[in-house]
């Protein structure tokens, strides 16, 4: 086997075989041998093999190509030892394998033996050819099988062993550590750390990088490279990115058309694959969340055990730049969530009352707690062009950010219809039909509207599913009151009506109403507070109605102790005082 030694230039010491019709040197990808060199042009030169003989061509490079000192200017003949010159890069040509140290391990490569290295020699090894590899049995080498290794993904301890291009891939992985210490995005992570594998690994063809959706199983492709001609699509296995995912290894093959592991997938036949390696990409809990692959379609170019052990490495540093990525994604988008949210809430906010109204003979107070940041709970007052004040408390199913919008559509529809009906069950009709007809779907909607005359004391009601408002009397007395006139609650029928049922209120008297925030709040031990507790705390209050509210939300909190609130609190009350 003919190959050029690199005795000048970065990676001083390699060897690198030549390919049996032509092997390109030059600065594109696409070249057998990139020079990674401004001066060196894009495709420089050629060694090409007719009937036994090598030839040296240079494409008419800006710079030119030497043999033995000279430039040379057609197609010239390369004879063993002879010294190729492309720019600052020279380059020995043998016509023959050198011979390897017998002491030295081995591994095999179909039925070719060399050193772990690819054929690396050291600087030091002034050996001359001697004649080609020793031909091993089949049977030493596995049936066959060119697979040379299935490393342990989680193996990284041992570090880098770059004795092969020490130079470049020291570089190259300097730069991907470099640059993962700068990048934030995962998708830039992972392009980065895929260009600069195939600065290491100038033989591969193709590569890509897989990882699981966040919320499923299933792979998604996050990066991918192709040096193809025809620039075709990357080729992937799901056969070996499952093997390598399910069993956290590393898979190496030397020749995929001769693995016996894969003989059984016809997707592998039909991609042309050659030489591969595919490597998980292993989280800090040890589950592959992904891989990353790369292969090539010329059989000359294996990759080796080497490439393989620097692959591994890599892998551990891109897993955990991907979940630094990852973390660091989250953690932005939660700020930008709870940035939102916290707009959303004083948006909210600004829906509700800042005070209480003012009525002659009457005293209000009221209470708003959501169990996140905005809530599907709801309250309002109106003050009416006739002088009445309406009380508005509705509960929109849910929690969150979509409850909040429909009772932000609640708060403004309520409010029109309040104004332009003459009575509350009017109102609470018109409200329904308009919520029936909005396309909006079915959400339960619990709603009371109370208008309050000071003029008569009297409250008319219109309760559209709502839990019954409490009633106590001025000997402290306590009862629910409405349940029978109540309706079902909106949008369930667009032609329900609703009706209207009037409380005069002596003075000493009040109403509260609230949400089941109040009644379906859990201790510990997920025990209800209930209508019990409810009444229990109104009837033992202080008459003032600040009061109330007050006392009933701390016996609500006290109940619950140091479990989590779980739905919106919102009670509002009145009073009449004279």
């Amino acid at each position: 086997m003919a190959f050029l030694k690199v005795t000048k230039g970065p990676s001083a010491g390699q060897i690198i075989p030549l390919h049996p019709e032509r092997t390109i040197l030059g600065r594109h990808p696409s070249s057998q041998v990139v020079l990674d060199d401004g001066a060196v042009s894009r495709h420089h030169a050629e060694v090409v093999e007719e009937a036994g003989h090598f030839f040296v061509n240079d494409f008419e490079s800006r710079n030119g190509t030497e043999v033995n000192g000279a430039r040379i200017t057609s197609k010239t003949e390369l004879r063993d030892g002879d010294s190729i010159r492309v720019c600052d890069h020279t380059f020995q040509f043998f016509l023959k394998a050198l011979d390897r140290e017998p002491n030295r391990r081995k591994v095999f490569i179909g039925n070719q033996v060399v050193s772990p290295g690819m054929g690396t020699v050291d600087d030091q090894d002034d050996s001359k050819p001697t004649g080609p590899p020793p031909i091993i049995p089949a049977n030493l080498a596995g049936e066959g099988s060119s697979v040379l290794s299935a490393l342990e993904a989680s193996s990284t301890g041992r570090g880098l062993r770059l004795n092969v291009r020490p130079e470049v891939k020291l570089r190259a992985v300097l730069e991907i550590s470099s640059a993962l210490g700068r990048l934030l995005d995962p998708e830039e992570v992972l392009a980065v750390i895929l260009k600069s594998l195939f600065k290491i690994f100038n033989q591969a063809d193709s590569g890509f990088v897989l990882l699981k959706e966040a919320d499923s199983d299933k792979l998604r492709i996050r990066a991918s490279m192709c040096l193809a001609p025809n620039d075709e699509d990357v080729p992937i296995s799901m056969t070996v990115v499952r093997q390598a995912m399910d069993q956290t290894q590393a898979i190496l093959s030397a020749d995929v058309m001769g693995d016996r592991r894969f003989r059984s997938s016809e997707s592998l036949t039909d991609l042309r694959l050659r030489s591969l390696m595919c490597a998980p990409l292993l989280g800090t809990d040890g589950v592959a969340m992904g891989v990353i692959q790369l292969s090539t379609l010329e059989a000359s170019h294996p990759f080796s055990s080497d490439d393989l052990d620097l692959l591994v490495s890599v892998c551990a540093q891109a897993a955990l730049a991907v979940e630094n990525a990852t973390l660091h994604d989250t953690i932005v988008r939660r700020r930008d969530m709870e940035r939102d949210m916290a707009f959303a809430a004083q948006v909210q906010q600004g829906f509700l009352p800042s005070v209480p109204p003012q009525a002659e003979g009457f005293e209000f107070a009221d209470f708003y707690k959501a169990a996140y940041h905005v809530g599907g709970d709801y309250f309002d007052y109106v003050r009416l062009p006739d002088g009445r004040i309406a009380v508005a408390i509705g509960d929109v199913a849910g929690k969150g950010v979509s409850a909040a919008l429909l009772m932000a559509r609640l708060h403004a529809s309520a409010r029109y219809h309040l104004i332009s009906s003459p009575t509350p069950a009017a109102a609470m009709t018109g409200l329904n039909q308009e919520i029936s007809n909005s396309g909006l779907g079915f959400r339960m909607i619990t709603l009371v509207f109370a208008i309050l005359d000071p003029a008569t004391k009297t409250v008319c009601i219109a309760n559209a599913g709502h839990l019954p408002p409490v009633r106590r009397h001025a000997d402290g007395t306590v009862e629910l009151i409405g349940m029978r006139e109540s309706g079902l609650p909106l949008g369930v029928l667009p032609d329900h009506q609703y009706f209207d049922m009037q409380v005069t209120l002596k003075p000493g008297e009040a109403l509260v109403f609230y949400t089941d925030g109040i009644t379906e709040a859990m201790d510990q031990k997920d025990q209800m507070y209930a209508n019990s507790r409810l009444l229990a705390s109104v009837k033992s209050s202080k008459p003032c109605i600040k009061s109330l509210v007050t006392e009933l939300v701390n016996s609500v909190q006290s109940f619950c102790g140091s479990a989590a609130q779980r739905d919106d609190i919102c009670v509002t009350a009145l009073r009449c005082i004279s």
